[in-house]
């Protein structure tokens, strides 16, 4: 059966902090707004338990501060939708094709805020032991591990957050990271107070083993160099992410990393199509600097869809 076409002033690609910061805009501006998501409302930071750097909050947590954002784009009339899969996208033209598996998005701008996934754990178990054991969303399957050993590998942000997140489940935590912590200060302080949790640096996580679910894994502590089986139930898994960028990578050119190039106004080489937050290329990202973009983005396409109408698009 034929897809139905709908038109839309603006598309979403993304409800992370970006994509929920240009809704809100764009949705006070009176345009029709159409934000798809197709995994979780908020994206990597809705994972955190205490955010103490967004400016006007002492201490929030990402479900909260997200929650809020998401109340307020949609109270200005952006709609949400985060069951419709995107297959298909065709930006060179006017307007946009945004193809999802029930319906074909006739945008007039599109402003992509897909952001990033976390990278998949590179052993040849992996695809056994997914979802029986190897997870990458705490937020998403800790809850599957109450009173359980879990270890978390990783030794950034996201990593040490997902360790004190899911230490609330854990009747033991251990921390496994190939170097050393790159987490800010507060949070890595509460892990090393938590007594929960052990940490192993200098530490590979070398294979996985179980009969059916993950059992325990095996690690190589570096400096010694001597291996060691850690009984654990489960490991989350935080050790870098990939640029949500596939859809676009045949229509738009991407920088080394895969993230979309795209300047400090967010525009993208395609007039129309603006890219931002962590998906756009740049030194900084932060929760700030992806607030950032999405009010640029907004206010910028709005600025194109009046000249779009006047039929004196430059870009």
């Amino acid at each position: 059966m034929e897809k139905k076409h709908i038109h839309k002033d603006i598309v979403i690609i993304g409800a992370g902090m970006a994509g929920l910061t240009a809704a809100l805009y764009a949705g006070r501006m009176n345009l029709d707004v159409l934000v798809l998501e197709n995994g979780i409302i908020g994206g990597q930071i809705a994972n955190a338990i205490g955010i103490e750097n967004y400016p006007g909050f002492a201490k929030v947590s990402g479900k909260e501060l997200i929650g809020t954002l998401q109340q307020q784009a949609e109270s200005f009339g952006a709609v949400i939708d985060e069951f419709d899969s995107i297959v298909k996208v065709s930006l060179k033209e006017n307007p946009k094709l945004v193809e999802t598996e029930e319906y074909i998005y006739e945008a007039d701008a599109l402003i992509i805020t897909s952001g990033m996934n976390r990278r998949k754990l590179p052993l040849p178990e992996e695809s056994k032991y997914a979802g029986k054991g190897v997870h990458y969303c705490e937020l998403c399957d800790g809850h599957m591990y109450q009173d359980k050993v879990i270890a978390v590998m990783g030794g950034g942000n996201a990593a040490v957050d997902a360790a004190n997140f899911l230490s609330k489940y854990a009747k033991k935590l251990y921390l496994i990271h190939r170097s050393e912590i790159r987490a800010d200060e507060v949070s890595w302080k509460r892990l090393q107070d938590n007594p929960k949790a052990e940490v192993f640096l200098q530490t590979e996580v070398k294979s996985l083993h179980g009969e059916g679910r993950l059992e325990s894994i095996e690690v190589l502590d570096k400096a010694a160099g001597e291996t060691r089986q850690l009984p654990v139930d489960g490991i989350f898994v935080n050790i870098g992410v990939v640029p949500n960028t596939e859809l676009f990578a045949e229509e738009l050119p991407l920088a080394p990393s895969g993230r979309i190039a795209a300047g400090e106004d967010c525009r993208t080489s395609i007039p129309g199509v603006f890219a931002a937050g962590d998906v756009r290329e740049k030194e900084i990202r932060q929760l700030t600097t992806a607030a950032a973009d999405g009010t640029t983005a907004a206010l910028l396409a709005e600025k194109y869809l009046v000249k779009l109408k006047e039929g004196n698009v430059v870009w």
